[in-house]
């Protein structure tokens, strides 16, 4: 418990202190957003706030993590796992995706940065390391990351064992390049708003801190039924996601409407990836949908939006993602902001609920 207020504080710490330091260095640099004109009106008097702000959460995150390592070493000679690494490998690498996008838009001076298919690309990449790491990387746990994973899409009726475990291996490299691209991408849409993708962002690694944590009480068959989590390290994974907590609310006091600042891709494709890395190493792939339900929401929205247009060129929504929509019909920013907070802790309520009803019933204590 030290360990997770050691790296809350620091993370919240490291936000609060370098935000305004990174607003000062942006605002010299003429590093500002640029705002697209077909969007809200109400929209164009944010052109020119400073964007990059990712980079502080990123740096928050890996320091506030770090600080509970130094400290457990140290106080329980306990090394760091590899599968903290491995989770914020996925974090970095899609927030220095973010980084190139974020700084060809300011060196253009427009909104457009990479590519889609320049951005699908690197997605691409950064994912199958992540994906290959995790099946090969051992961990204090004494199995890979993925081996669960592993073992639960081994088709049973291969019948030789090196071809089963091929065709499970590249099904898997699969299914992750599919989560990371899917949630990189639906936090990036989240991020429309001030403070909307930082808000609903903290209640979503609220959910993964608690899931984490009741994973690492429970490891390995502590229970007396015998209902066990083959998770590899979830201490580590339930501090990343306390450093994430408190590294979004830090952000936060400073994103809030009027925002001083954005994350830009920077960020939010950094988060993108932190949760689905989270998902992955928990083994909570389908309950993400859950946990993340405001961010399936946006990106559904926008889906609807592009496929009904394409087949029939109406729209269903003034605009997608669907926060845009509702400021169109008159909703004021911070009325939108607030109840999409709303929205994803209820989500976010639900999913911790599914997830304890899933124990009950699995250690035979729910009758």
């Amino acid at each position: 418990m030290i360990s997770l207020l050691i790296g809350l504080g620091v993370s919240l710490v490291v936000t609060l202190v370098c935000t305004p330091l990174l607003i000062h260095l942006v605002h010299k640099l003429h590093y500002g957003q640029y705002i697209r004109q077909d969007g809200p009106q109400s929209h164009l008097v944010k052109r020119g706030t400073p964007t990059l702000g990712g980079v502080v959460i990123n740096l928050a995150i890996v320091l506030g993590w770090a600080s509970s390592a130094l400290y457990r070493f140290f106080a329980y000679h306990d090394k760091p796992s590899w599968t903290a690494v491995l989770v914020l490998f996925a974090m970095l690498s899609m927030g220095c995706l973010g980084f190139i996008d974020d700084f060809a838009k300011v060196r253009k001076k427009q909104n457009e940065g990479l590519s889609v298919r320049g951005k699908f690309f690197g997605q691409f990449v950064f994912a199958t390391l992540f994906a290959v790491l995790t099946l090969i990387v051992p961990t204090k746990s004494g199995f890979p990351s993925a081996q669960a994973g592993i073992a639960f899409i081994e088709h049973p009726f291969i019948s030789f064992e090196f071809a089963g475990r091929v065709v499970a291996i590249v099904l898997f490299v699969v299914w992750v390049n599919f989560l990371m691209t899917a949630w990189t991408n639906a936090f990036n849409l989240t991020d429309g708003l001030d403070g909307l993708a930082s808000g609903t962002s903290m209640a979503a690694f609220v959910g993964y801190a608690l899931i984490a944590y009741w994973e690492s009480y429970h490891l390995r068959g502590t229970n007396a039924q015998g209902l066990t989590y083959s998770v590899s390290d979830p201490q580590d994974l339930a501090i990343i996601a306390a450093c994430a907590v408190a590294a979004c609310c830090g952000f936060l006091w400073y994103n809030t409407n009027p925002a001083k600042i954005f994350m830009g891709d920077t960020g939010s494709l950094a988060l993108g990836g932190l949760f689905a890395a989270l998902s992955i190493t928990t083994h909570t792939e389908v309950l993400a949908v859950v946990l993340g339900g405001l961010f399936v929401m946006e990106t559904c929205s926008d889906v609807i939006q592009v496929g009904y247009f394409k087949m029939t060129h109406r729209r269903v929504f003034k605009m997608a993602p669907i926060h845009h929509h509702f400021e169109l019909c008159g909703w004021q920013e911070n009325t939108v902001v607030v109840r999409f907070w709303m929205i994803e802790m209820f989500f976010v309520l639900v999913g911790l609920v599914m997830f304890y009803s899933n124990w009950l019933v699995g250690s035979g204590q729910l009758l």
